[in-house]
Order: C-alpha cells, then structure tokens, then sequence
C-alpha cells in the first residue's frame, strides 16, 4: 500500500475534513484527519494495520505498545498481524503515560510504539519516556499518518504510512481565530 493509498483512504471515507480545529496537541489547523472514520471499519482499519505490521516484521519478537485511544486499536491489530503481544498507555495523573491494567514491560524487552496520527508527536513521545523507564529497547515507531510533514524527528526508525504538510498554529498565532472562524475540537484531550 503506497502513502497516496492511504491518504486516498481519508478522502474516500470522508475522513478528512476541512474547517477551524483544536487539535489534541493545542494547536489549531484547517485541516483534521479522523482517524476514527477509518478504525470504525474494520475492514480499512485491517488493511492499515497489516501494513503497518508489515514495517516491523523483520524485527522478531516484539510487544507492540500504543496511547489511548486509537493506538489501542492499531497496537491490537498490528501485534495480531505479527503474532506478538500488545499492551497500551493510558494518560497519567500527573501528566505523561502509564501502564494500567496489569500492563508493564521488563528491563531488555523489544518494543514496538504505533500510533495514528502525529502532530507534534506529544503522544508518541509521552509513550517512548514510559517505555524507556521501564528499560525496555524501542526497535521501532509507527504512524497512520504524519501530518507534520517530517518536521517531528523521533530518535527511533520511523515509519510513517503517509506523510503530509498540514498547517497548525497556537491559538495566539492561528489566522482563523484573527478572522473570527468558529472553532471545532476535535480529538480526546480536554482543555
């Protein structure tokens, strides 16, 4: 499945959106990718996460770990296509990831970090600091869809399914706030 495959997803399902948006990060754009347009069919969300699997599978054994709340489903379908074991982070009280659940890893365990969407990476950085506590060896991360375009470097092989340029701003800079456009919150954290 190629990037414009993917992308040919969001547009076909009515997943991408155009508009005046919060997104989880904070940050404002004119564009959003629902990803949960795509995880609720379970045959797109299947062929995303084969492919996905596919990135990793020459990495043998892994446990594949994502953030609440669609990386519970990529993690689950990828570590199904792989064979391996998955497990996901929830938000902490004070900030950052936990395990919950009965969910850890061990000192020296091969980790797998998936997510959907990335926009400044704050979810998937969240997961690597957790993962990285516990001692375990991150071998690899992946996304549905890096929307910053590359600008977000992550210290680990990245593999992105498709990657585009989408504009955000903060709230202070964003032009559709200076013009008055109403705005839309979209994603699962409050503010």
């Amino acid at each position: 499945m190629t990037p414009d495959e993917i992308l040919q997803m969001f547009r076909d399902s009515k997943a991408l959106l155009t508009g005046h948006f919060k997104l989880t990060s904070g940050r404002h754009s004119d564009v959003y990718y629902e990803k949960f347009t795509l995880l609720k069919k379970p045959t797109i969300c299947t062929e995303i996460c084969r492919e996905m699997a596919e990135r990793f599978r020459s990495l043998g054994e892994v446990t594949v770990v994502g953030p609440t709340t669609g990386g519970i489903i990529i993690a689950y379908d990828v570590g199904r296509y792989l064979g391996m074991e998955s497990i996901y982070a929830e938000p902490g009280d004070d900030g950052g990831r936990v395990f919950k659940r009965g969910f850890s890893l061990n000192k020296g365990q091969r980790v797998v970090i998936v997510d959907d969407i990335l926009t400044t990476g704050r979810s998937i950085f969240e997961v690597i600091d957790l993962v990285r506590d516990y001692g375990a060896e991150i071998t690899g991360v992946g996304v549905l869809l890096d929307r910053s375009g590359g600008s977000v470097e992550v210290d680990y092989p990245f593999h992105p399914l498709a990657m585009v340029s989408a504009d955000s701003w903060e709230p202070a800079d964003c032009p559709l706030c200076a013009k008055g456009v109403e705005l839309t919150q979209r994603g699962s954290r409050k503010f």
